[in-house]
């Protein structure tokens, strides 16, 4: 990540992009984010993993995925979930250096995600974040599982984004009534 970073800099890209990551992608915008909390804007997690535990190791209510848990330990250099516990690898275990930093967070939740539940991933950081300081919006979509991801109108998304990269959210030409589906928004 670090070279891909500098391979985008080179090319003239921002310096602080916003990084956005869906399901298992939560875990690399936050591991790499949390380490370079200077190099990003905000961040957008779409029903992310933020601990191994709950997916892929599925100890939780989570499905999990077996094979998924073995590579991911394997990668890790880890035998075990306690070990997991011991090393604090996992996002959860790394939200401070992004509230120091100001870098706001945006979950969009499925609220019946059966393959990373919300309530052993993304809940937690939310209210470690608010504890932190940090500003945290959260678009939970009653009754959805894992998929889809997004939203039928992505415009709160690409608002946060504008927003968190300074820049001003679109004026909407016309009201999209009726293409959204029942969401709940927070921000605090």
């Amino acid at each position: 990540w670090n070279r891909f970073y500098a391979f985008m800099r080179g090319l003239g890209f921002d310096a602080r992009p916003f990084l956005e990551g869906m399901s298992r992608g939560g875990l690399i915008i936050h591991n790499w984010a949390a380490a370079n909390p200077e190099k990003v804007s905000g961040l957008y997690g779409d029903n992310p993993v933020l601990d191994i535990r709950s997916w892929p190791g599925g100890l939780g209510k989570g499905k999990g995925s077996p094979a998924d848990w073995r590579r991911c330990l394997a990668v890790y250099g880890l035998d075990s979930a306690e070990e997991v516990a011991r090393r604090r690898i996992n996002p959860l275990d790394h939200l401070e250096p992004l509230a120091k930093a100001g870098v706001p967070l945006l979950y969009v939740l499925g609220m019946a995600d059966t393959v990373v539940p919300p309530e052993e991933n993304a809940e937690l950081a939310i209210r470690e974040y608010r504890r932190l300081g940090g500003r945290v919006e959260v678009i939970r979509k009653p009754g959805m599982d894992h998929h889809p991801h997004s939203l039928p109108d992505p415009r709160p998304i690409v608002d946060f984004v504008l927003r968190a990269t300074g820049r001003t959210p679109l004026a909407s030409p016309h009201a999209s009534v009726g293409s959204q589906p029942a969401v709940s928004s927070e921000t605090p």
